[in-house]
């Protein structure tokens, strides 16, 4: 990642002040204290607001990528998670986030369309494992094209550094609901508005994105 370019205030190219890490942290941390919880729930729907544009922004994208492959969004998110290592529907699921039966659907179809297949679980004799077949394999290579070109405009657009950082941000920000779990006033929605049918094809699990020509990681 590109390093920022040295200004009034700031440290040269390659170095570090000491303490103004820990300064920034701490300043943060306490700015974050000093918000009210109106200004908290504020944040809190401005993120969840921006986080659901952002999914049907990426299923719209998705579904033009994958549809020269033959593939719909659904299809290519839960083809991709299998591309490095066959996994059991549930395993896919937990990656994902999502419900199991909604990727048990989809990864029915791939099956059998030809594009995956099933295969059996040394650790689990009923959870079979998915893994793709080499069509299935051809299909996702064709969604490389477009995939980079994408990369590449919205690189140029928001910036090497701010890119990277935008990743790094939504994936904090996932790891940090993980680790608050149900929210307390009830029961996490766990996907289940995966059950929609997305635009085109199959329902969609918990929303596709353009994760990579080699599909969703």
């Amino acid at each position: 990642m590109p390093e920022r370019e040295s200004g009034p205030g700031s440290a040269s190219r390659g170095e570090s002040v000491p303490g103004r890490e820990d300064a920034a942290v701490g300043g943060a941390g306490a700015a974050a204290e000093g918000l009210s919880g109106r200004a908290r729930q504020d944040l809190l729907s401005r993120t969840a607001l921006g986080v659901f544009r952002l999914n049907g922004q990426f299923l719209a994208v998705s579904e033009e990528l994958a549809r020269p492959a033959g593939l719909t969004a659904a299809r290519w998110q839960v083809l991709g998670a299998v591309l490095r290592e066959p996994l059991p529907v549930a395993g896919i699921a937990r990656t994902m986030g999502i419900t199991r039966q909604s990727v048990q659907r989809v990864a029915d179809l791939l099956a059998a369309g030809g594009l995956a297949e099933y295969v059996p679980n040394p650790a689990h004799r009923r959870a079979k494992l998915l893994r793709p077949t080499e069509a299935g394999r051809a299909a996702i290579a064709r969604i490389a094209p477009g995939h980079a070109t994408l990369a590449a405009r919205l690189a140029a657009e928001l910036g090497e550094s701010a890119f990277a950082e935008t990743a790094r941000v939504l994936e904090r920000l996932a790891a940090a609901l993980d680790t608050l779990g149900e929210p307390a006033g009830g029961e996490a929605g766990n996907g289940e508005a995966a059950d929609e049918e997305v635009p085109g094809g199959d329902a969609a699990p918990g929303g596709a994105a353009p994760g990579g020509a080699a599909g969703p990681s």
